[in-house]
């Protein structure tokens, strides 16, 4: 996730290096892009942005190096990889407005807030503004009368109506002197306004999620193994998703081409033993458990020390692999487990079948015999199963099914602490 981070002319223009911070942290592992007006950087200088967030700090339109119009100072020359290539200025707003997943501006000024809400794009901030298509979340900061003067309420209406989240300030001891209202909100309050905006809701904070994701392998030979289709897009989805929402994820990973997200604490395997060994382990320190992984049923029960030679036709004997979930259901304590079944025929007997039988809180279960979701796919389309409730989920991305599932396990913690009604 990307975000770019709009700084304008202020006192509180210094807070925004704790919001930079706060927005990298390992749980939330979000890359940010600084955009500074030319009033902001009399406040701050760029380079402390460059430094905090490796990234380059865009402080203008164009590129110019004519001394005698500052307004026109390259957005490039703040950067703490002098090498990097450099965006053609022309096009660099709509480049940038492409690649982000959220606009935030902290702190806004009674000025930006009136350029947005008319549409007036005189510098790289406000042509942002315009040109992005991500949601936008602003933080205004300033002086009581001018927060209350009707037409700054008036553009912040305006702004509203358009579907900008308004982080309001807060009350206090002003810069100028004066006492009330105009004051940044907390650096906290604004990134939970962020994390919101980018579909993190942050219901999750304080959890820690193990999940396990991808396929097994299982030797048969130095160069061959047994294991399916299982591609791991699910469970890296959840484990994303998860992320977002201000949980400390656990990832158990078979083999997959992924990338884990950055903030995750990844633990790569092979073999369904190996996978047992790790989840085991992590197990005490999780308090949501979401098994996705396709685990081998069976393993060859002697494994070739020399690669088989083709020789004709092989009988391999086979022996169970451990059953994790069900390993793992009892000897849970307090935590939510949820499973996943992938299957083929009688899909929703299956699924409720384990449910049961497993001691599971929930099971996802989706049907692999159809074409374009589940394996292989970005898409899906799966059925969650609780003890109360049948939730189907159309076809859709992995992604938006990661959050209907991290629903399911919001709702059934929040069903755990609440008083039993006698």
């Amino acid at each position: 996730m990307k975000v770019a981070l709009g700084v304008t002319g202020g006192i509180a223009a210094y807070k925004a290096a704790e919001i930079v911070r706060l927005l990298q942290e390992k749980v939330r592992g979000i890359r940010v892009q600084v955009v500074m007006t030319r009033a902001a950087q009399e406040f701050v200088r760029p380079l402390t942005f460059a430094a905090l967030s490796g990234e380059k700090v865009i402080t203008g339109m164009f590129s110019s190096g004519e001394e005698h119009e500052p307004h026109l100072d390259a957005p490039n020359t703040h950067s703490p990889n002098a090498d990097s290539p450099n965006l053609d200025a022309a096009i660099e707003h709509i480049a940038v407005a492409q690649s982000i997943d959220a606009l935030l501006v902290a702190p806004a000024t009674a000025d930006v807030l009136a350029h947005f809400a008319q549409g007036i794009a005189n510098d790289f901030l406000t042509t942002l503004y315009l040109a992005t298509t991500a949601p936008v979340v602003v933080a205004p900061a300033m002086n009581v009368n001018m927060w209350n003067h009707p037409a700054t309420q008036a553009n912040l209406q305006i702004l509203r109506q358009r579907g900008v989240k308004i982080v309001e300030p807060g009350a206090g001891y002003l810069a100028c002197g004066m006492t009330g209202s105009g004051r940044l909100a907390e650096n906290e309050t604004i990134v939970a306004a962020v994390m919101e905006a980018l579909g993190a809701s942050q219901d999750l904070s304080g959890e820690t999620v193990l999940i396990t994701a991808g396929p097994t392998r299982e030797k048969i030979d130095p160069v061959r193994y047994l294991t399916n289709r299982s591609s791991g897009r699910m469970g890296y989805a959840l484990a994303e998703a998860a992320l977002r929402r201000g949980a400390r994820v656990l990832l158990v990973s078979g083999p997959t081409s992924l990338t884990p997200p950055g903030a995750a604490e990844a633990i790569r395997i092979e073999s369904a033993e190996e996978m047992r060994g790790a989840v085991l382990k992590l197990l005490p320190q999780a308090t949501i458990i979401i098994k996705t992984a396709a685990v081998s049923d069976y393993r060859p029960k002697a494994v070739a020390g020399q690669k088989i030679k083709h020789k004709g036709p092989l009988t391999l004997e086979l022996k169970s692999t451990p059953d994790i979930l069900k390993e793992l259901s009892l000897k849970k304590s307090s935590q939510i487990i949820v499973g996943f079944a992938a299957e083929t025929e009688n899909v929703l007997e299956n699924a409720r079948q384990k449910l049961v039988s497993k001691n599971l809180d929930a099971i996802v279960v989706n049907d692999v015999s159809r074409e374009g979701v589940g394996f292989d796919s970005d898409r899906n389309a799966v059925t969650i199963i609780t003890h109360d409730q049948v939730v189907e989920v159309p076809e859709t991305t992995k992604w938006e099914v990661a959050q209907r599932v991290l629903d399911q396990v919001v709702r059934l913690r929040e069903h755990r602490k609440s008083p039993v009604k006698v």
